[in-house]
């Protein structure tokens, strides 16, 4: 199944992957006819645990044995990312937000799974995290940051450094700019990256606060990110126009920002004039303690 996505244009291959998420995870007979109709060749599958995926795909999973879910937390507009290997039920949860701990943690204990690492891509100033309350419902749970952030965790990252999950991993790609701790989480196989606030869809982190630079961040996102393959696709941890997903080839070519020059950049950058986040002066002092203390 994964095969036929594979072979789509960018576009079609977007909107398959959403509706076969769709008809995975709410049995819907409208996704379902619109899988037939847009991507012929496509079957419902709804076992997503146990299948692999090559007949199970939750927007992506296009490596087998994986198991993708992709959440969203309303006030904040964040994205939090599930992974999971199939065989062995060890998980990795990717920017987690204070409001739906028990929304994550339900799925975590429907699904079996066992969480082994929850991860921030950065010392975010829009929410607080939930790794700490997290860590103390979860036996073993380590949480995980970038080592520049300043902030404090079980696992401070950098540049290479792995985060195993059975037999799938993510491994870390600084990209600093947005703030100076920014990572991204690339998949094993290449097929995924999760982009933290370095790359939105179509367009970026702001540069004005929490040590930020737009000189740096353009560096970041074109020699860490823009050289993963065109079909990778692109996770960001916000979205605000209801988008889910991009790739690095339609990035490459379409986001306004960074298709220009990196002085044209830094000018866009340097004049955005957006107000400070609401919750920044709770937010980031909670999450310099990144779960290891009281949040």
């Amino acid at each position: 199944m994964c095969s036929v996505i594979s072979r789509m244009k960018p576009v079609q291959r977007a909107l398959a992957l959403t509706l076969r998420f769709r008809a995975t995870t709410e049995g819907s007979s409208y996704a379902a006819a619109e899988i037939r109709r847009f991507c012929p060749g496509l079957k419902a599958v709804t076992d997503p645990l146990k299948a692999t995926s090559r007949s199970y795909c939750s927007r992506v999973a296009l490596t087998e044995g994986l198991l993708f879910r992709q959440l969203f937390e309303l006030e904040s507009s964040t994205y939090t990312y599930l992974l999971a290997d199939t065989e062995t039920k060890e998980a990795v949860l990717i920017d987690p937000v204070l409001e739906t701990i028990n929304r994550d943690l339900k799925l975590i204990h429907e699904l079996g799974l066992n969480l082994k690492v929850a991860v921030n891509t950065h010392c975010h100033a829009d929410h607080i995290t939930s790794t700490g309350l997290m860590k103390k419902r979860l036996v073993g749970l380590k949480s995980a940051i970038s080592k520049y952030s300043g902030a404090s965790a079980d696992m401070l990252l950098s540049e290479g450094d792995k985060i195993s999950f059975g037999k799938h991993y993510l491994t870390v790609r600084d990209t600093p700019g947005h703030t100076d701790g920014c990572m991204s989480l690339v998949s094993g196989d290449q097929s995924m990256a999760f982009t933290g606030d370095a790359l939105l869809i179509r367009g970026c982190g702001r540069t004005d606060f929490q040590q930020g630079c737009a000189k740096k961040l353009y560096e970041s996102v074109h020699q860490k990110i823009f050289t993963l393959p065109d079909q990778c696709l692109v996770y960001p941890a916000h979205d605000y126009l209801g988008q889910t997903a991009s790739t690095v080839g339609e990035e490459r070519r379409f986001n306004p920002r960074l298709t220009k020059s990196v002085d044209e950049f830094v000018n866009i950058m340097n004049n955005l004039n957006l107000p400070k986040p609401s919750k920044i002066d709770v937010s980031l002092p909670a999450n310099l303690v990144c779960g290891v203390q009281e949040v």
